[in-house]
């Protein structure tokens, strides 16, 4: 018997596709064959982002795309999951009422129940959404399909975020923060290891703050440690780690240890005090400040990555202003920068001053002219260096060369090193003579593979 088939989309942070992962690995165990296309599939699942208008948006215009398929009959169900139908629930099927099942972000576990029901139209007509509360404690995310290149991966440490920003509403999508037990952690990076994987990429809503609920104080440094001996590891890359909890053990753990790469995602979102208490940061300018100076003596060569947001709700010129100079001043190798997105339902929606759309772009667009500059003469800074670099797979554009990225290049956000070499292959580590550099990327030569 012909097993039924599937297409899978996958949308959103790299959190979300941990959660993508997952889901595939648990209907393929069932019996459903994945295809790469939706066209023709028995059925599409669809796992959304609902963190902020844009991706609603494009979440919104995807399941559209394969319910139009769906009219023609060339697919046959459409299943929608993840943060979009958590946040939306019902709204969402009265938006887009031919979509056959919904199941929100802690309903992941039961994915192929809910595809089964989606093919019966009379499973389907007794139930059209599964919703389940938070877990208690973090999922297992073992025995994953993973759609990474086979030489790097995400290994989520918690879930949820017990941070309540006042312009966030992950929240209320993921529910409180829950970490995942060390030993699972390792488990699941051995596991991961065994498969491929040299480059570990940690993701968490809230890095630093592991461990607090279940060891009464922040482990992070600890599992870092511990992660550090697992074999066939090459690079651990941070993602996500909140300007708190940085203790000195944390620090001299991230400067020591062999595995753990100069990287660090550190979301600042702004630099004013009376805008980051607007927002419920519980940091301050002074406290940042002194953070950023301990990292930078203690890391040599780190490379610090931030996001800002900027035309938040009474977001004065000269606040902003004062944001635009810190980013001249500070020199981040990397920065995202977005306009305040109105999230239905968060404390910053009844906040007084709501700045004009046209407003908030035209500060994103100079606060990132600015960070251009710094990034561009980054780059320039680059060209003579030796860097280490992983191979992500050849360069479609020129032969004998590939694509690479270095301890500043989290893959799918940060550039791309162009590498002239033969015989490398996705997941080699290589020496890279950095020869020009082409805006935010690199181009350079390869010395010797390890």
């Amino acid at each position: 018997m012909t097993p039924p088939t599937f297409a899978f989309i996958s949308l959103g942070c790299p959190k979300n596709l941990v959660d993508s992962e997952r889901m595939l690995g648990k209907l393929t165990q069932d019996g459903f064959a994945l295809v790469p296309e939706a066209d023709g599939a028995d059925v599409v699942v669809i796992n959304t982002c609902g963190f902020i208008e844009p991706a609603r948006q494009e979440s919104l215009g995807v399941i559209r795309e394969m319910l139009e398929l769906k009219s023609q009959g060339r697919v046959g169900a459409v299943v929608v999951a993840g943060c979009l139908a958590e946040r939306a629930r019902d709204d969402l099927l009265r938006q887009v009422p031919e979509v056959d099942q919904i199941v929100g972000v802690f309903g992941r576990e039961e994915i192929a129940d809910v595809v089964r029901r989606a093919r019966s139209a009379a499973a389907a007509a007794e139930q059209r959404a599964l919703f389940r509360p938070a877990p208690v404690r973090a999922w297992d995310d073992t025995a994953r399909l993973r759609i990474t290149p086979r030489h790097y991966a995400y290994l989520k440490i918690s879930e949820g975020c017990d941070r309540l920003c006042t312009f966030c509403a992950i929240p209320g999508m993921r529910g409180k923060h829950v970490s995942k037990p060390i030993e699972d952690v390792l488990r699941e990076a051995r596991e991961l290891a065994a498969d491929g994987v040299r480059e570990l990429i940690l993701v968490a809503q809230d890095l630093t703050y592991y461990g607090l609920d279940l060891y009464g104080q922040t482990r992070l440094a600890e599992l870092l440690r511990r992660l550090d001996e697992v074999e066939g590891l090459a690079w651990i890359r941070l993602l996500y780690a909140y300007p708190a909890h940085f203790t000195d053990e944390l620090i001299d753990t991230l400067a020591t240890a062999r595995k753990i790469i100069p990287y660090l995602d550190l979301p600042l979102q702004h630099i004013n005090d009376r805008i980051l208490k607007r927002m419920q940061r519980r940091v301050n300018r002074a406290e940042t400040e002194r953070l950023l100076d301990r990292l930078r003596r203690a890391i040599p060569n780190l490379t610090l990555r931030t996001t800002f947001i900027v035309g938040f709700p009474g977001e004065s010129e000269a606040e902003f202003a004062e944001l635009l100079e810190f980013v001249r001043q500070r020199q981040f190798e990397r920065v995202g920068v977005f306009p305040y997105s109105l999230e239905p339902g968060t404390p910053a929606a009844r906040l007084d001053g709501h700045l004009p759309e046209e407003v908030k772009q035209e500060r994103r667009d100079r606060l990132m002219r600015a960070q251009q500059e710094v990034a561009f003469a980054w780059s320039q800074r680059q060209v003579g260096r030796e860097v280490e670099a992983i191979v992500d797979g050849p360069d479609p554009e020129f032969a004998h060369h590939v694509l690479a990225r270095g301890h500043a290049d989290a893959p799918e956000i940060d550039g791309v090193i162009r590498v002239k070499g033969r015989h490398l292959r996705a997941g080699d580590l290589v020496r890279v003579k950095v020869t020009a550099a082409d805006g935010y990327d690199l181009v350079g030569r390869a010395l010797r593979v390890w």
